[in-house]
């Protein structure tokens, strides 16, 4: 049964994990641990629990806000003209040999049940992510997600309201 957990450098083997994409192995590796101590971001990893040490995915999440002129003509005409709090889904990666079974599908859902539940006490309009490359943006946008006006790598998908 796969599980979403808090990363545990005690219980999780960070170093097996790889993507494909150094940068998100390297991030994982070497900075989660410091930067969930810091209260910069929280990692949470997908596991099966008949192995529970090793990692299937993860993601970050963290606070982050997003200028309300970035949203699309319509979301602007319900906004406030100032910077509006959003959550940003900083990393997600699934390990290479688990690709193509939805697992990342699945990342984006535990993110965003995650922020809708945070968001019933602390106010955010949207998850935020910047996308790392046009084939990420693309699965972003297949979930749903919108590119910013200025910045079309910089995606976000409204939490409701």
């Amino acid at each position: 049964m796969l599980e979403e957990q808090l990363l545990d450098p005690g219980r999780h083997d960070r170093q097996a994990f790889t993507s494909g994409v150094r940068e998100l192995d390297e991030y994982l590796q070497r900075f989660a641990i410091q930067q969930s101590k810091r209260g910069v971001t929280v990692v949470r990893v997908l596991v099966d629990t008949d192995r529970p040490g090793t990692l299937l995915g993860y993601y970050s999440l963290s606070a982050a806000q997003v200028d309300a002129i970035q949203l699309d003509a319509r979301t602007q005409q319900r906004l406030p003209r100032y910077p509006v709090p959003c959550f940003r889904l900083g990393r997600l990666a699934v390990d290479a040999a688990y690709h193509g079974r939805g697992l990342g599908r699945l990342l984006i859902g535990c993110a965003v049940e995650r922020c809708l539940e945070a968001r019933k006490h602390v106010a955010a309009y949207a998850l935020i992510v910047d996308a790392k490359g046009e084939s990420a943006k693309a699965f972003y946008e297949h979930y749903g997600f919108t590119p910013c006006r200025d910045n079309p790598m910089t995606l976000y998908l409204s939490l409701g309201a």
